[in-house]
Formats: structure tokens, C-alpha cells, sequence
């Protein structure tokens, strides 16, 4: 929101520095600082309990003249300051001046001084007094507020003076021996533990005429007001309604409006938005804000009335927040449609009273404003025929014309050189018009086209700027989505309008790269907008269903949820149960791998363990339940006592389904078939037994409720009630020794199974290291071989024996015998089997048929096409060679 920036207007002269008081004669000022102690710069000692006992005396003559005397004299020794041990014996003789001033004016003087003298800073003379005298400081301070009902505007002047002297305060002019000045801030502090600007505040009614006094105390306040503390007490004190509701006062200055404006915006920004805006929600308020930006509106000329134009602009968007508020004030100006003037394409060849930017920056706060009133006034906006007025000028933002964006305003910003602002801001309109859920106007937009232009528009986006990475682009994509949901969540029609284009780019946003969600640029904004249009545009509409399994969607789902990244999970889980009920869908879950091959059902065990860590499931070291009796019971639900309800208000037991994603968990695994899941370790395993029986425990659990409540409420249930409730919490806790019983079961089995692959593993060991030593005993055998003759002589004699042991002992009539070794081979290891093949059989070159026309079935080796094989001369077989 802007805030005004122009320099300040001249302020309402001061009071001159030599007042005139009433008073009829001049007391003479007494000296009671020596040179020598005015060099040193000391204080002398003077006893204040002596001046304050001298104004509580009665009926002597000369009392008022050394009463006045002693005043004086207490200013000028204090001079340069007031130590805050005495400050609150100064304070009551403060206090006593101005209770004698309505009869008695000669003591608006010296409490004027002694006023003047706070605006010095304090001095301490130990670093602890500023904790010691801390009430007593918070107390003086807070009395100067109550001094404002005295009737002298020199002394109110003074005050107020004193207030805005805290903030910008002056080192004493003379070093003080033995004292030091408190802390800067001392003082601010003290002034909020006093409650100050509470009484100044208050003090604004009874200024309703003096505008140089109101002027001051504005002044005061506005400095006050950057502290959330004494913002919060300003509230307490109606301080916007009573400041607003002046806002159209006279004033040649301007100061008046400008330092209430910025006190508003300071409560806005500081304090409580909703009380502020509770309180500005009356027709006096209205009606001065309406008065104030008329006037600037017609009249202002300089940047800073344009300035302060805009902030009433947006103090009033602020206030029609409030539905209690009487914005009827709108209807009988008929704002909408001067507000829908500006919500039109630039006109070429027209002159304007404004420039470009000027226009702009209109156009901009136009549009911003009736995002915010017109959701309240649909029956004008439906009058004026808002939808068509925004998609037409929706199209103009996304066309190709050429436009020059100045940027400069604060809603102008990140749309300098195009038309992202205004874009932006008629897609605010939009989302704020759709989210009413009012039929006619979806309806309408629905007819006009505005699901096919708005998907358009975001595929333009994707086309154009997919390289760039700007917040008010991915905003504008996040606001397209949003709107497509609420048009389409309850609108079959609409659904199918959105369609598989539709589909393209919600699969487009889901293939972002994780990594830009942890970017700040708003990537996380428009992947909740997204996963909500999956939920709001597709689910129900089984050809869009159809087309999102097609493009593997699911897949791109369960990558968002296997980011484990906890906002995301809950929404992800919610439409994959949904999604579970189309027939399609488990064959994708199932098919489904993410890193290490990790399935779809593994990744969901996996998480449904995190949730339980996170929410103190008490579990032991195998993830079996530990308490069967409470097996599902979360630290916070330990914790917790059973408390009656009303039958209309949900248990904790009934809550804790709502609030983590272990019922959702439960409900896609069931939809899957917890029978046959794929992946699943052993672990896994033991917490599917816990998951399976979910429900079982869930129910078991609200029984075990109801049953403790009536014995809060000491009602005794009827004897067969009584067994009812007793075996339904039985079978509740025997569900739960069944499934410990099973998951101990499959824990042993898990360790059988690990003591039979580590003794196989042992085995595979063994069989290693006996075949390495078989391979170096073969190769020492080598090397004797290969080293040593009578070795060699004695191997190659048992290969030869052992070669003659495996013969037959008599020969086959008509075998052909073939050697084994080779005749004056010169080598010192034996050799392999030999045989010599001394010809090629005729059956293997075609025989006698081969010149026939029978080998044109073969084909050629050369390959080609089929042809006849020239004739193939037999060779004989060789003669068969003797048996050596």
C-alpha cells in the first residue's frame, strides 16, 4: 500500500519563545547556582518535600509569592535536566501548579517550565536507576496527558512539544558530575508503560474548535503511533473512528489531514486490522473518507495530494472488507460503474486530462477497488454486465497490441513494458466474484467463454514466457487455476468445457522442478492452485480422469508426494483417494517406481511411519504396537483428558482423522488390495498389519470414548448395554494382540530368513576361496611341469594311462580311431585332443542332387534372388587312415 511521501506542509507556528503570560507582575528569578558549582557543573541540594509541604499550606498572605519563588528556584536548578530519583516529587509539585491555575493564573508559568524541562532527557546517576524509578518515570510521564485538560493552549502547545521531543531528544547543554543521560529510548518506554497516548488521544475531544492545539496533539500522536504498544492503546481509545470522522475538517494547512491519515495507516500496520476496520465501519467515517477523496479527487494537483488520494482509496478498499460495513453509500453514487469506466482498453487518438502513467496508475486502483467492493454489491455488478466488461478487457491483456506499461505505482510493480499489472488485477476481480459461488455469476462466465479464454491465456503465457521466472507471472497462473476450480468444482458441464487442454496444462505446472519450490518467487502458491484444480476440474469427469492416467499423471503425483514435503502430502493423498475409485488407477499406482525402485506402496508405509514418529505413536524398535489397548493413540491424545461433548461435537478420536494422513494412507492402500502389494520389506510388512486394521482400531477407539464419557457424566448403562460396550472394547484390544501375534510372527520369520541368506552367503564364501585354492594348486602343478622333466615325464605318463584306462577293451568293428596327441610335438605340457579332418562329407555339399532342380529351394549363401546351383563335382572320401 503507498504511504504518502511528500514533504510535509508547513506547520503551525510555534508559540514564541517569550510567552506573554497573564500574570500582573514580575517575580524576580533568585540564583542559587555559585560560579564555581556552575563551572563544575553540580547540582545543589534542595529539598524538594520543603516545596511540595509550601503548597499544601493555607491562609498566609505572602504563600502565593514564595510558592512562586520556590518554583522558580526548583526550575533554575534543574536547569539542565531532572534526575529520575526526584522526578516524581517534581511531578507532585507539577501537579499542585496546575491544580491552583484555574483560580490562581500566575502558575500557568512556572508549569509551563517545569514542562518544558522534561523534554531534556533524564539523567540517572547509577546504571540501576533506570529500573529502580521506572514507575515512578511511567507514572510522571502519563500525568502530562492528564495536564491537557487544563485549559491554556501555551501549556497544551508545551506538552505536546515535550511528547515529540522524546523522539528527536538534545544532549544537555552542560555536563552534570556524577550524573549520565538515560537511554534514548528510556523515555518512549516509559511513555507506553504510562499510557500516554491513551490521554492524548482522549485529549482530541476537547479540541474540537482549536485547530493550532489539534494540530499539535496530531503531531504527538503521530510520533506516539510507531509503537505497536501505544497503537494498541489508541485502539482502546477509538482513536481511528474518533480521528477519521475529523478527517473533513477545515484546515488551510493540510496538516490535519495528512499527520491523521498516516496516525491510520500506523494503527492499520501496528495494531489489530480487524478492530481498526470495525471501528471505521459507520456511516460518519464513510461519509468523511467519501467527503476527503472527492475533494482530492477534484481539486489535487500535486504529487503528494495524488499521493494522499491514494492512500483514503485504499483505506476505504480496506474497510469494505467488513461485510457490517454500510458501503450502501456506493450503490447511491454508483460506484461500480465509475469504477468499470476505467476497466477498458486505452483509446487511440482521445485526450486525456491525464497521462499515460497517471491513467495507469487510475485504471490499477480502479480494479483493485472493486475487487474488494463488488463481491458486496453483486447486483451492480451483474447490472453493468461486470463479467463481460473484465473478459473483455481480460482479452486486450492478452493480445499482441502495442502498449507501454509505466510500472511505477505500487500496483503497477513488475509490470513495466507490458500488461502483467493489469492482467493481474482483472484476474483478482475474477477470483474474487467466483470464489462467492453465487450460480449466476459462474454461470454467466461459464457462457461467455471464460473457461476456454482463461486456459487460453495461460497456454499463451506457457508459449511465450516459460523462460521467465517473475512472481506476477507465476501469481497470474496461480489465479487462472483458481478460478478454473471454482468455476468447475461443482459444474459437470464445466468440467468437460475444461477438457484435455486443460489437463495439458495442469501436467505442464506438475512437471516443474522441484527444486524452484524452495525459490520464494511463489512456485508453491501455484502447485497448491494446481493439486486444488486436479480436485475441482478433473475428479468426476471420467474422460478428463481417462486422459490425466494416460499422461501418467498419477506418476507425476506420487513424485510431488515422494518429496515428502509435509504441505503438500495431505492434498496429494486426498486426490489420490478419489482418483482410486477410477478402475484405471491401481495398475498405475502399482506400475509406479520412484528412486532405489521404490514402489507406490512402500513410499505410502513410509510415510504413515513419519506421521506416527511425528505424532508420538508409541511403537518399539520393529514398529509393533506397544499398547494394545490404545494401539493408534497419539502423544497429544496421552495428554489430553477425555472430556464430555454434546453429541454434535467431534471427539478427539474423530479429530485426529481429519488432522494427519493416516486415514488417507488406509483408504488408497485398501483401494490397492493390501494382499497384493509389490516392493514391501519386512518391515513394511509389520506396519501393514497396524494399517490393515485401521478402522478396527479407529472404532474401537471412539467406543472406548463414549464408554469413559458416561463414566464422567456417571450415568450407569443398563446391564445388557453394559456387556455390549464391554465386548466391543474386548474385541477391540484381542484385534490388537492378534496383529502384535502376527507381526511377531513375521519378525521371526524375517530373522529366519536373514540367518539362512547369511549362512548361504558363507557357503557362496567358502565354495570361493576352495576354488582359489584349487586354481593355485593347478597352477603350482604348471610350473613343476613346466620346470622339472621327470615332473613333466611322470604327468604325461598318468595322462596316457588314464587315457588307455577309458578305452573299450576291444575296438568296434569298422571305428575309425583318431590320435590324441601330435607326433614330434617339442613342448613341455601335454597336448589337447587332436583331430585331423582330412575331407569334407558329400551330404554336406549337396550330393548326388545337387545339379537338380531341387536345389533351387536352398538359397544361395551370396544371397540374391533364387537361382540354380551349377553342378558339384563328388569328391571322394579319403581312405581311412590306419589306427596308430
Amino acid at each position: 500500500m503507498s504511504r504518502a511521501e511528500a514533504a510535509e506542509p508547513a506547520e503551525a507556528p510555534e508559540p514564541s519563545s517569550r510567552i506573554k503570560f497573564s500574570s500582573p507582575r514580575q517575580i524576580p528569578i533568585v540564583g542559587v547556582v555559585t560560579e564555581d558549582e556552575e563551572v563544575q557543573g553540580a547540582f545543589k541540594s534542595m529539598d524538594l518535600n520543603r516545596v511540595i509541604k509550601l503548597f499544601e499550606e493555607t491562609g498566609k498572605d505572602d504563600l502565593e509569592e514564595r510558592q512562586l519563588k520556590s518554583v522558580k528556584k526548583l526550575v533554575q536548578c534543574y536547569q539542565n535536566g531532572f534526575p529520575l530519583r526526584d522526578l516524581a516529587q517534581i511531578f507532585k509539585i507539577l501537579n499542585l501548579c496546575a491544580e491552583k491555575i484555574k483560580t490562581q493564573p500566575h502558575f500557568i508559568e512556572p508549569a509551563y517550565n517545569i514542562i518544558k524541562l522534561c523534554g531534556l532527557p533524564f539523567l540517572k546517576k547509577k546504571a540501576s536507576d533506570e529500573i529502580t524509578y521506572a514507575e515512578d518515570t511511567a507514572n510522571s510521564i502519563g500525568l502530562l496527558g492528564d495536564l491537557m485538560k487544563i485549559q491554556n493552549s501555551e501549556l497544551r502547545i508545551q506538552i505536546c512539544k515535550c511528547i515529540i521531543d522524546f523522539y528527536h531528544a538534545e544532549p544537555p547543554k552542560k555536563h552534570i558530575t556524577g550524573y549520565q543521560q538515560a537511554s534514548s529510548s528510556y523515555k518512549i518506554k516509559m511513555a507506553e508503560v504510562g499510557e500516554l497516548a491513551k490521554t492524548m488521544i482522549q485529549s482530541l475531544e476537547l479540541l474540537e474548535n482549536q485547530l493550532v492545539e489539534k494540530l499539535w496533539v496530531l503531531k504527538a500522536l503521530q510520533h506516539l503511533s510507531t509503537s505497536e504498544v501505544n497503537c494498541t492503546l489508541m485502539v482502546k481509545a477509538q482513536a481511528a473512528s474518533g480521528i477519521c470522522a475529523h478527517l473533513n475538517d477545515p484546515d488551510p494547512s493540510g496538516q490535519l489531514l495528512f499527520r491523521s491519515s498516516e496516525i491510520l495507516w500506523n494503527l492499520l500496520e501496528k495494531s489489530s486490522k480487524e478492530e481498526i476496520i470495525q471501528q471505521l465501519s459507520n456511516l460518519k467515517c464513510l461519509l468523511a473518507l467519501k467527503e476527503v477523496f472527492k475533494n482530492l479527487f477534484i481539486r489535487g494537483v500535486s504529487h503528494y495530494d495524488r499521493q494522499l488520494r491514494n492512500d483514503i482509496l485504499v483505506i476505504t478498499t480496506i474497510i469494505s472488507q467488513n461485510p457490517g460495513a454500510p458501503m450502501i453509500l456506493l450503490i447511491d453514487g454508483k460506484v461500480i460503474l465509475a469504477l468499470f469506466t476505467y476497466v477498458k482498453r486505452p483509446e487511440k487518438h482521445k485526450i486525456l486530462e491525464w497521462s499515460a502513467a497517471q491513467y495507469e496508475e487510475l485504471q490499477l486502483h480502479a480494479i483493485a477497488t472493486l475487487s474488494s467492493v463488488a463481491p458486496f454489491l453483486i447486483d451492480e455488478y451483474l447490472f453493468y454486465k461486470g463479467n463481460d466488461q473484465v473478459l473483455e478487457f481480460l482479452a486486450w491483456c492478452d493480445n499482441e497490441d502495442s502498449f507501454f506499461s509505466h510500472g511505477n505505482s505500487f500496483h503497477g510493480a513488475g509490470g513495466r513494458g507490458n500488461k502483467f499489472a493489469q492482467m493481474r488485477y482483472s484476474l483478482r476481480l475474477l477470483r474474487a466474484m467466483v470464489y462467492l459461488e453465487n450460480d449466476t455469476i459462474n454461470k454467466d462466465l461459464c457462457e461467455n467463454g471464460a473457461i476456454q479464454q482463461l486456459i487460453g491465456i495461460f497456454k499463451n503465457i506457457i508459449s511465450k514466457y516459460n523462460d521467465k521466472e517473475e512472481a506476477i507471472l507465476l501469481e497470474i497462473q496461480s489465479d487462472i487455476l483458481l478460478i478454473l476450480s471454482g468455476l468447475c468444482e461443482y459444474h459437470i458441464p464445466g468440467k468437460e468445457i475444461f477438457g484435455t487442454e486443460g489437463v495439458d496444462i495442469i501436467l505442464h505446472v506438475m512437471k516443474t522442478d522441484p527444486k524452484k519450490l524452495q525459490s520464494g518467487l511463489g512456485y508453491n502458491v501455484l502447485l497448491y492452485s494446481t493439486l486444488d484444480s486436479i480436485w475441482c476440474c478433473i475428479l468426476g469427469c471420467y474422460p478428463s480422469e481417462d486422459y490425466f492416467l494416460e499422461k501418467e499423471g498419477i506418476f507425476l503425483l506420487l513424485d510431488l508426494l515422494a518429496l515428502n514435503q509435509k504441505k503438500f502430502c495431505n492434498l496429494i493423498l486426498g486426490i489420490m483417494v478419489e482418483f482410486c475409485d477410477n478402475p484405471k488407477t491401481a495398475a498405475h499406482v502399482n506400475a509406479w517406481r520412484g528412486k532405489k525402485d521404490q514402489t507406490a506402496a512402500s513410499l505410502l508405509i513410509k510415510l504413515w511411519r513419519k506421521e506416527e514418529k511425528e505424532l508420538g505413536v508409541k511403537r518399539d524398535k520393529y514398529g509393533k504396537i506397544v499398547d494394545t489397548k490404545k494401539p493408534l493413540f497419539t502423544s497429544f491424545q496421552e495428554e489430553q483428558k477425555i472430556i464430555p461433548l454434546p453429541a454434535n461435537c467431534p471427539t478427539i478420536a474423530v479429530m485426529d482423522v481429519a488432522e494427519n494422513i493416516r486415514a488417507k494412507i488406509y483408504a488408497v492402500l485398501g483401494k490397492l488390495d493390501f494382499e497384493n502389494l509389490p516392493g514391501l520389506s519386512a518391515e513394511d510388512f509389520v506396519t501393514l498389519c497396524i494399517i490393515h486394521r485401521y478402522l478396527d482400531f479407529k472404532i474401537g477407539e471412539i467406543w472406548n470414548e463414549i464408554y469413559e464419557e458416561i463414566k464422567l457424566e456417571k450415568l450407569r448403562p443398563v446391564t445388557t448395554d453394559k456387556k455390549i460396550l464391554e465386548s466391543i472394547t474386548a474385541a477391540s484390544e484381542n484385534i490388537g494382540k492378534m496383529v502384535v501375534s502376527l507381526q511377531s510372527e513375521m519378525i521371526e520369520s524375517q530373522a529366519r530368513q536373514d540367518v539362512q541368506n547369511e549362512q548361504k552367503v558363507y557357503t557362496k564364501i567358502q565354495a570361493t576361496h576352495k576354488q582359489r585354492e584349487l586354481a593355485n594348486k593347478s597352477w603350482e602343478n604348471f610350473l613343476a611341469r613346466t620346470s622339472n622333466a621327470k615332473t613333466l615325464k611322470k604327468a604325461k605318463r598318468l595322462q596316457e594311462k588314464a587315457i588307455e584306462s577309458s578305452r573299450y577293451g576291444e575296438r568296434p568293428p569298422n571305428a575309425i580311431f583318431h590320435r590324441t596327441d601330435i607326433k614330434g610335438l617339442n613342448a613341455t605340457v601335454p597336448s589337447g585332443g587332436v583331430v585331423t579332418v582330412e575331407s569334407t562329407p558329400a551330404r554336406l555339399v549337396g550330393g548326388p542332387l545337387a545339379d537338380t532342380d531341387i536345389a533351387l529351394k536352398k538359397l544361395p549363401i551370396r544371397g540374391g534372388a533364387l537361382q540354380k546351383v551349377k553342378a558339384v563335382k563328388t569328391v571322394d572320401e579319403p581312405k581311412k587312415s590306419d589306427p596308430a
